[in-house]
């Protein structure tokens, strides 16, 4: 299958592909695809039977390679990108692509020969049972997501009132236009058609993104608005407005393909790839087309099959999967970001990974003072952000109409302590509440009562096999080896951080580690109750240190410096009031009692000792739960390329140790915060 594999990886010499256009010398994402896919890209003259013309479809400059092909009686391959670019087009500066259709027998949107995805989708058996549940839960995955070809698309943005015949126009002269049997008649044929077929319906004409950023005309204009006919510009989601219409109206467009797979039948008047095959009306059919496929097929060989697909954090070639988790957390970035945000409330040494967390759409602004923070947001139409411990109700008020999103790392942080400042690897961004304060309810909790996207808890079960596997926890320290642990029923005590918010907002009657130890112990006569410290308390960096003969009156054995996963392994169940180390605990199928109301309690999967707030009513399996916890709800960048990412590239970083150390300046600030840890309010 196209994107699993390479030629370096299987040791092979590339096939040399001679190029004709600047454009593969100077875009490294496509040149480097391309390397993977096992082609040495190259200027000259081909002169083996194995050699081959590299050119863009059917661009301009792709007459200079077809001539030299004439020449040398070398043979084609037309490269193209694939069906989910990027958030914006190229030509608005929307970055290199995520996956190429390499097509040594044509170009897809060029019906006068067959094409690779056309070849796939006539001969290949297509099924393939795994294959096609792939391609179902691909098809709601993107629906799910709001995700297309390009996606500077706004999906809150409102469509017209359900009832309309939609129909798409394109860019003028597109090669799809032109090589795809159809010209500038066929457009106004087609608007004719669907006004006559729909006598009385609304036409809703959605003009092209290309047109719509000035860069190329489209077939129609505001001149065809009248009647019951009118113009659609705004950036809104294409699946939003599919779902709205009767009828679907195309030459061919990407949206035709998208219509089908969003359940309708399209009436398409070019000859575009997705027509022919028993899923379109079509006006003007390939005859050579005579295969009835389903949707899921359809989708299986454009998408999964035909594609090379691109992991731009791993630099290698991938799953469409892969390529769609690494899309989604760009555009998140994206939908999230491009207003912009004022920060305030964070510390100095932070601000430069929420930068780079934060800031790729448009930088932010750091305010220390909220009046002028909230007064600065609204003057530029931007969004507040504030460290979520940092949020007082005179920000709250002073921001009134600004939406205020409260930050925090998330629960795979990092390899080392925040306390120690190595900067986090994921953070949440809050706009309704904060995971620990369960007075409030937040995003975290909207999600977990949810049911996850089509395809989520599958993926959610492999990321807590990779963390299990691995050994992977929140901080990843270099850990000791366990010492022998006692024989009976073994009792993890994980002590925590005092003062922090977690235990301020979520404890109950016990909020002190020498509480838990007490409670654990009346409860737990015979089990062999074992005390793990804070390793910020630990280090001496946070409040909750408890002497030893103190911990030791309940405890029977303290254990420092070890691999939480291992502990964990080696008990048989954690007894907790709010650490995340319950969490972990219960990603690896071990009990947890909960004395307080952590973010993982009150939802059937804990022991509870607090009355859990009553909107925490829904009962998620436990890879739901974590996929609401670890993939949807925090943010991931990636820290080698700098890429917003999905977690999974984060548990091989972590996994690999392939994360770069921390600054010199903050390994300095970190020194001197030791010997000043009674000052602990500079830097937390």
């Amino acid at each position: 299958m196209p994107g699993t594999g390479s030629s370096e990886a299987a040791g092979l010499d590339p096939r040399r592909l001679f190029v004709f256009s600047g454009g593969f010398l100077t875009q490294p994402r496509i040149r480097r695809i391309l390397s993977l896919a096992g082609y040495d890209v190259r200027l000259g003259k081909p002169s083996r039977p194995e050699d081959r013309i590299g050119v863009w479809g059917r661009s301009p400059t792709a007459p200079r390679g077809e001539a030299v092909s004439d020449w040398t009686d070398t043979g084609i391959v037309r490269i193209e990108d694939a069906f989910l670019r990027s958030v914006r087009p190229g030509r608005d500066g929307g970055g290199p692509p995520l996956g190429l259709l390499i097509d040594p027998r044509g170009v897809h949107f060029d019906s006068s020969t067959p094409s690779e995805i056309e070849h796939i989708l006539a001969t290949h058996p297509l099924d393939d049972n795994a294959v096609l549940q792939r391609a179902r839960d691909g098809i709601e995955r993107l629906k799910a997501a709001h995700l297309s070809k390009y996606n500077h698309f706004d999906p809150a943005l409102p469509v017209p009132d359900p009832g309309y015949v939609l129909v798409l126009d394109q860019a003028r002269d597109d090669a799809s236009v032109q090589y795809g049997g159809a010209t500038a008649s066929t457009f106004r044929e087609m608007l004719v058609f669907a006004q006559e077929e729909h006598p009385g319906a609304r036409i809703v004409i959605k003009t092209h993104p290309d047109t719509v950023a000035g860069h190329r005309q489209g077939y129609y204009g505001e001149g065809h608005a009248h009647g019951r006919i009118s113009i659609l510009s705004d950036p809104v989601s294409p699946w939003t407005l599919l779902d709205g219409a009767v009828g679907v109206y195309t030459v061919s467009s990407q949206l035709g393909f998208e219509a089908i797979m969003a359940g309708h039948r399209p009436r398409v008047f070019g000859q575009p790839f997705y027509s022919g095959w028993g899923l379109t009306a079509d006006e003007n059919p390939v005859p050579r087309r005579e295969r009835k496929l389903t949707r899921a097929q359809l989708f299986a060989g454009a998408m999964i099959l035909a594609p090379t697909w691109y992991d731009p954090c791993r630099d290698r070639l991938c799953s469409f999967e892969e390529a769609v988790d690494q899309l989604e957390a760009e555009v998140r970035a994206f939908r999230d970001d491009h207003h912009g945000h004022v920060a305030t409330g964070m510390r100095l040494w932070k601000r430069g990974h929420l930068q780079k967390a934060f800031g790729r759409e448009r930088r932010l602004v750091f305010a220390s003072e909220p009046g002028r923070a909230a007064a600065r947001a609204r003057a530029e139409g931007r969004g507040l952000l504030v460290w979520a411990g940092q949020e007082t109700e005179s920000l709250r008020e002073l921001a009134h109409d600004v939406p205020i999103a409260r930050v925090e790392d998330g629960f795979l942080r990092s390899r080392g302590l925040g306390a120690e400042l190595v900067p986090p690897l994921s953070l949440v961004a809050d706009r309704s509440g904060i995971y620990y304060d369960p007075a409030r309810e937040s995003d975290l909790e909207r999600l977990i009562a949810a049911d996850p996207p089509p395809g989520g808890e599958a993926r959610a079960e492999r990321l807590i096999g990779r963390l299990t596997r691995f050994g992977l926890s929140k901080y990843n320290l270099d850990a000791d080896a366990l010492p022998e642990l006692p024989k009976g029923r073994r009792i993890l005590v994980p002590g925590q951080v005092e003062d922090d918010a977690s235990i301020r907002l979520g404890a109950g009657a016990e909020h002190t580690n020498a509480a838990l130890l007490e409670r654990v112990r009346a409860e737990n006569p015979d089990a062999v109750v074992i005390y793990k410290p804070h390793p910020d308390v630990e280090a001496g960096l946070r409040a909750g240190a408890l002497p030893e003969d103190k911990a030791l009156a309940h405890a029977d054995l303290i254990v420092r410096g070890v691999n939480p996963a291992a502990l964990i392994e080696a008990v048989d169940e954690v007894w907790t009031i709010t650490s995340t180390l319950g969490f972990e605990t219960l990603l690896r199928g071990k009990p947890v009692t909960c004395l307080g109301m952590p973010f993982y309690s009150g939802w059937g999967l804990t022991r509870d000792h607090f009355p859990a707030p009553a909107r925490r009513s829904a009962r998620p399996t436990l890879a739901a739960f974590a996929h609401a916890t670890l993939i949807a709800y925090p943010r991931y960048v990636d820290p080698v390329s700098g890429l917003p990412c999905p977690p999974e590239v984060i548990v091989d970083r972590l996994a690999h140790h392939d994360i770069p150390l921390p600054g010199r300046g903050n390994r300095l600030l970190s020194k001197l915060q030791g010997i000043f840890a009674s000052q602990s309010w500079l830097w937390r």
